[in-house]
């Protein structure tokens, strides 16, 4: 697979679902991939990518930005509230907000910087006890504490259960949002961001299908 590859596929899911061009964007999750193959995705023209890291986004998007010009950099991974500081400096979204005491620090550096990065409530759409993410019952009392707070999250994240269909998931992310009057909706990967574009979603995450397999270190 590869870039144009995807993003043909993303047309043709947007145009599928009767959607307008342009509505859904794609970030390439560039997490843990070798400069080079992410240097060639930057020369194709791609300017939205997502990391998991705080020090590993901070060690190589800075330069880039010099070289490349405007990009915008997405959060998708777990955010130690200790590195919250660093990632609203770093990012220009945040996609896994999921915890009081996460949107109290976010809050504070909001008010202090007067800027704060978009916002995606991640959820845990399948109630698993190993995954991070607002539960669904407490999605709406969680927000209504986030906007006491003067933070206006943009949308909701969601990963469905690795074993079951996704579709079911993004549908109720899609009727959260809605119920909620948010507009954004991060949802779908490599291997099933067409059925989250036909279930609404504006962010789609794609890694290993642009990139290649990911070689931990």
């Amino acid at each position: 697979m590869s870039l144009p590859d995807i993003r043909n596929r993303l047309a043709a899911a947007v145009a599928a679902a009767g959607r307008t061009p342009g509505t859904v964007t794609l970030i390439a999750v560039s997490k843990v991939q070798p400069e080079a193959r992410v240097l060639a995705v930057l020369e194709q023209g791609q300017r939205t990518f997502g990391e998991n890291y705080v020090q590993e986004a901070a060690a190589k998007w800075p330069g880039w930005r010099q070289t490349f010009g405007p990009l915008q950099v997405h959060m998708i991974g777990p955010l130690q509230t200790n590195k919250a500081k660093q990632a609203v400096e770093l990012f220009d979204a945040i996609h896994t907000l999921d915890r009081v005491t996460l949107a109290e620090k976010l809050a504070r550096l909001a008010q202090t910087r007067g800027t704060c990065p978009q916002l995606f409530i991640q959820v845990n759409t399948g109630s698993e006890p190993q995954k991070a993410g607002v539960l669904p019952e407490a999605l709406d009392a969680f927000l209504r504490e986030c906007r006491a707070m003067d933070l206006t999250p943009f949308g909701l994240m969601c990963i469905p259960p690795e074993a079951s269909d996704p579709l079911p998931h993004f549908q109720m992310l899609a009727a959260m949002a809605a119920r909620n009057g948010l507009s954004g909706l991060s949802m779908g990967m490599s291997g099933d961001f067409e059925a989250a574009i036909t279930a609404g979603a504006t962010h789609i995450r794609v890694g290993s299908a642009i990139f290649g397999d990911r070689n931990y270190p």
